[in-house]
């Protein structure tokens, strides 16, 4: 920092742009040539005389800074030549100051100047940082809520599968029940009138030949196999009934122990009578431990990724359900042998809504809904395919602890 007691060195004071004038107007009020050196003894201009010379000092705030010299003999001449260069030199160093006080003024606001522009670049970058965070944060909650959305839009539609199949086992299960066992008691009748019919047998006369007429032995066994094509398809209702029971069970949200294949069975057998005839649907079910999890949102998961496949393989076809432990987990894969799908779309199959499928043929939320249920059980479900070879998709469950 430049202060106001600064002394200033001669050469400082005499300067270079104004020396050649200083000595030519010195000269003149002396008379002769002059010379002028500094407090150390240097020659600030002229030449130093040859022969007797006086040496008069300049003073400057009353000290000395440097000494004039002429080869004169008139001391009072030189004296006031001195003085009126120490009157100048005064002059020149209170400009001096007040230029040095000026750019120091000019260089401190300066430097103000920058450090509140330094403070400004990092409230701007501090807010650059707070903005980029909120937006983090903004599109962290916007997923969040997508994803609650999606959630409850499947738990509404699983309570109302739900309902449905408590509705359909209610109404279905009680009639199945009465044909049962009807058709059950009607094959007991025929066990008897199978008795009847070998009494009769030995029998002459009109009875008799009524017999033969009927074809009676013919139409026991008919019947009789007529009675168990009813009881096959009045079990095939009740298992089928059952099926939608379990696959639409989301009573409570409590978890349980499961077997996962006990799922895949229920949702193949329900997706089975859905497939074309030219459609085949294989199973290679391996011994899995039980996993903790809930039933019904598993048979979610499975069915739509099943569904898709079905979708993929159109009228002709193969599909392939496979379970297995890998790694300490139950590993479960999917693979068909459809259109499969393009690279451009493999990156978003799990996107909300998103669908290669027509208006109106889908919603594009089974994917996205099978890896929120994988998620939520603590698992993970991965998908490969290529357009025109079929996909495969894995779903890797941890197992649980009894």
């Amino acid at each position: 920092m430049i202060g106001v007691d600064r002394r200033f060195a001669l050469d400082e004071l005499v300067g270079r742009t104004s020396r050649g004038r200083m000595q030519e107007y010195v000269d003149r009020l002396v008379g002769v040539p002059t010379a002028l050196t500094g407090e150390g003894g240097h020659l600030v201009w002229g030449t130093l005389p040859e022969g007797t010379s006086l040496r008069v000092p300049v003073e400057l705030e009353l000290e000395p800074v440097g000494h004039l010299i002429a080869a004169v003999t008139d001391l009072p001449r030189l004296q006031a030549a001195a003085g009126m260069l120490g009157f100048v030199l005064r002059q020149r160093a209170q400009y001096l100051m007040a230029s040095d006080l000026h750019i120091e003024a000019v260089q401190a606001d300066y430097e103000q100047l920058m450090a509140k522009h330094a403070a400004l670049e990092a409230s701007e970058q501090a807010l650059r940082a707070l903005t980029q965070e909120l937006e983090k944060r903004v599109e962290e909650q916007v997923r969040l809520l997508e994803e609650r959305q999606r959630q409850l839009y499947q738990a509404e539609r699983l309570a109302s599968v739900g309902q449905l199949a408590a509705g359909v086992a209610h109404e279905i299960n009680n009639p199945i029940g009465f044909v049962r066992s009807n058709l059950a008691t009607s094959q007991q009748y025929v066990a008897r009138l199978r008795r009847l019919q070998a009494a009769l047998g030995s029998v002459g006369g009109p009875v008799g030949q009524l017999c033969r007429e009927i074809d009676l032995d013919f139409l026991l066994e008919d019947f009789e196999a007529l009675l168990r094509d009813s009881l096959d398809g009045a079990d095939r209702i009740a298992r089928i009934v059952r099926d939608l029971k379990g696959f639409s069970n989301v009573d409570g949200a409590a978890e349980e122990l499961l077997d996962v294949n006990d799922n895949l069975a229920v949702v193949c057998d329900m997706l089975a009578g859905q497939l074309p005839a030219g459609v085949a649907l294989h199973r290679a079910l391996q011994p899995l431990p039980k996993l903790r999890g809930r039933p019904g949102h598993l048979n979610q998961l499975f069915f739509n990724v099943l569904h898709n496949a079905a979708q993929a393989v159109g009228e002709r076809g193969t599909i392939r359900v496979a379970s297995g432990v890998s790694e300490g987990a139950v590993r479960i894969e999917i693979a068909d042998d459809g259109c499969g799908i393009a690279a451009e779309h493999l990156g978003r199959v799990f996107d909300p809504f998103f669908t290669t499928r027509p208006v109106g043929a889908g919603t594009g939320l089974g994917l996205a809904v099978a890896r929120d249920v994988a998620q939520a059980h603590g698992g993970r479900i991965e998908i490969a395919s290529r357009a025109g070879s079929g996909t495969r998709v894995t779903v890797t469950l941890p197992v649980g602890q009894p």
